[in-house]
């Protein structure tokens, strides 16, 4: 793998270009790279350039290149849609993102109408699949699926404990709120604390204090890292000790940088480790040589590139309509496994696994 060059094309977009071809296939990558959650979307951007990378050292995709124009919305839905309106008038016709839930719904309408293929690889709010969009995809599983697992391991491990359900008003954060809830009601447990806080914070005190008075033993939170990582730090400073459950937005080193050794021991469910196939090992040697460890959100951006490069291929072109016929009826082989997606663009198999903060880092939890 060569040493990748990224070229600033303006404030908010950037393109990633191999030795220019006579012909070329864009891509386009709506992630997240300012705001709340910018390390997550480095970390897409990360995965989906070496994946174009090595992509186009094996020839590229139908004797052509892929090229990758990057835009950045923030995890913001206005933004989302007018760098969906963006890529469309700029003929970007294949997109791989939104990073974030609320983000993906707002700009799936845009795609849907323009007849824009949109593959998400972190998106997981059922309602981005809900109107069965022909061209709308989702590489990864849902919230309904995590909050599920989520709920069985609460039911397990901590009987007859008080638990709280939190979110940050997000449509991700909101979405993984209400399927616990829905999955505890299902087992006849009535939360001790419902409630939410608004994203972007510095001083949760007040949950904390309200935690605190109603008694609360575990907490499950919808929502990213950063929120969290403050919760954590915070409760750990006023003495309180409470287990701490969330779900794949706190799949980044930076939710130790924040919560340090407060983060010891919080769980969070997401897809399961690619990094132990022997198979990507010299992948995984490239990322790291490159830059810090790649997550997971690296990993599966990887793959979406690898899924519609594939789709292209079967297509046996660019064309929008065609790669979306491709993406329902094919088979995608990627560095996290084989992908089908069902009629709706979701996945026919997706999976979840625990995994748990300690010392510093991540690994699946002992079950």
């Amino acid at each position: 793998m060569s040493t990748r060059m990224l070229l600033a094309c303006g404030a908010s977009i950037l393109c990633l270009s191999a030795t220019q071809a006579q012909a070329e296939i864009e891509l386009g990558l709506a992630t997240a790279l300012t705001g709340q959650i910018a390390a997550l979307g480095q970390q897409s951007r990360r995965g989906a350039e070496a994946a174009i990378e090595d992509i186009n050292e094996k020839g590229g995709v139908l004797g052509e290149e892929l090229v990758l124009t990057a835009g950045d919305d923030a995890c913001d839905p206005k933004q989302a849609v007018a760098l969906a309106n963006q890529f469309v008038s700029d003929g970007v016709e294949i997109v791989i993102g939104h990073l974030c839930s609320s983000a993906a719904i707002a700009a799936a309408d845009v795609y849907a109408e323009e007849g824009t293929v949109m593959l998400t690889a972190s998106a997981t709010s059922p309602a981005l699949t809900a109107k069965a969009y022909d061209t709308i995809f989702r590489a990864c599983g849902r919230d309904d699926q995590q909050a599920t697992l989520a709920a069985e391991l609460i039911l397990k491990q901590f009987p007859d404990k008080r638990i709280a359900i939190v979110h940050d008003k997000g449509a991700y954060g909101q979405g993984l709120a209400m399927e616990m809830e829905k999955a505890l009601a299902n087992a006849g447990v009535t939360p001790a604390y419902t409630g939410s806080i608004a994203a972007g914070e510095r001083d949760y005190s007040a949950l904390i204090t309200r935690l605190k008075a109603d008694n609360v033993d575990v907490l499950y939170y919808g929502g990213y890292h950063s929120e969290l990582g403050l919760i954590a730090r915070q409760a750990a400073q006023q003495g309180y000790d409470l287990q701490l459950i969330a779900a794949d937005g706190l799949a980044t080193d930076e939710y130790w940088a924040i919560a340090g050794e407060a983060g010891e021991g919080t769980l969070f469910t997401f897809s399961p480790d690619p990094k132990r196939n022997p198979e990507i090992t010299s992948i995984l040697e490239e990322l790291r040589a490159e830059g810090p460890e790649p997550d997971n959100f690296t990993l599966y951006h990887y793959a979406a590139v690898q899924i519609l490069a594939q789709a292209i291929e079967e297509a046996g072109s660019a064309d929008p309509e065609a790669v979306a016929e491709a993406l329902h009826s094919g088979t995608f082989d990627t560095i996290v496994g084989t992908m089908q997606f069902d009629e709706r663009g979701d996945l026919t198999k997706p999976d979840y696994v625990f995994y748990e903060w300690k010392d510093g880092s991540y690994d699946y939890a002992a079950q």
